[in-house]
């Protein structure tokens, strides 16, 4: 694991603040288009924005069929299932229980570590873990702890889990890739391209496996849902997995999964934002708790 510096810190931090975007503009696409349909054309819009600058990645497909178990399984899990999971939840759950399900992936993240690639979680990190999902704790119960237990839970958390835990193995996958991923000579505009190539065809099945089986929703077209999907393409998509796989590969998944742990914080303060309200005390608390738990793992002893 590198040192955090402030280029690594912004690279890790600008990821939760896209998604936490993305779990508002979910929420406000109920209604407007299906879940599935939603996640099929946010990657193909994402698909046609980054074919340019990913070009060498095509004057190779050789390269993608030598590797298409690694792509496929890297595409279901953060292409495919991720965002379609987060995006079906969201139809029976809310942005403020879904950014919940979230705080609990350095909890996943090294428990995946643990068992599948044999790295032990060492003190430092169990400890920012206690420490971030308290300042998880206090955004969900705005500084009063007996606002927890009035936190309900319903179905689309269950696929929100899911979501957690598709998203665990994808990181690994992005932090310790095969040997022979190492030789293709791909930058990260080509990998993500090679990895929404596998997703997108899957996303767009399952979108249509949602229509054949739930046709009853029709899409409401508009602006805004054309806003709605250019942010998704590009900001959460393209931005947001672009920093995150390379804030990955240089701290460890373990140490990045703490930073994720900001998207209840920045979830809150949009809504703020959104309500004209200005951050409240407990939001600096839940904040200073949050980066106590990514700056005790990735202090060097």
């Amino acid at each position: 694991m590198n040192t955090l510096t402030p280029r690594l810190a912004l690279l890790l931090t600008l990821p939760p603040l896209l998604w936490a975007g993305n779990a508002v503009a979910g929420r406000l696409m109920v209604g407007t288009v299906p879940p599935l349909a939603l996640n099929a054309m946010r990657w193909l819009l994402a698909g046609l924005l980054l074919a340019p600058l990913a070009r060498g990645l095509f004057a190779r497909p050789q390269e993608l069929l030598r590797h298409w178990r690694y792509l496929a399984l890297a595409g279901l899990l953060g292409v495919g299932s991720y965002n379609a999971l987060q995006y079906q939840a969201l139809h029976s759950s809310t942005p403020l229980n879904v950014t919940l399900i979230a705080a609990s992936m350095p909890v996943w993240m090294l428990a995946v570590g643990a068992l599948a690639f044999r790295v032990r979680p060492t003190r430092r990190e169990l400890l920012g873990a206690v420490l971030s999902l308290a300042g998880v704790a206090v955004v969900i119960s705005r500084g009063d702890a007996a606002a927890l237990a009035r936190v309900h839970f319903v179905s689309g958390d269950l696929l929100m889990l899911a979501a957690v835990f598709c998203w665990s193995i994808y990181s690994w996958m992005l932090a310790r890739p095969p040997a022979s991923m190492k030789k293709t000579g791909w930058n990260r505009d080509e990998l993500l391209m090679a990895q929404i190539l596998f997703g997108a065809p899957l996303a767009t099945g399952m979108a249509g496996l949602e229509f054949l089986l739930d046709g009853s929703q029709p899409i409401a077209w508009g602006p805004g849902l054309a806003l709605a999907l250019a942010y998704v393409a590009i900001g959460p998509s393209l931005i947001a997995y672009r920093c995150w796989g390379i804030g990955v590969a240089e701290a460890g998944p373990a140490l990045a999964a703490f930073f994720s742990n900001l998207a209840p914080v920045f979830a809150a303060l949009l809504s703020a934002a959104l309500l004209g309200e200005g951050p409240q005390l407990y939001h600096g608390l839940a904040f200073a708790l949050i980066v106590a738990g990514i700056l005790v793992p990735a202090r060097k002893t």
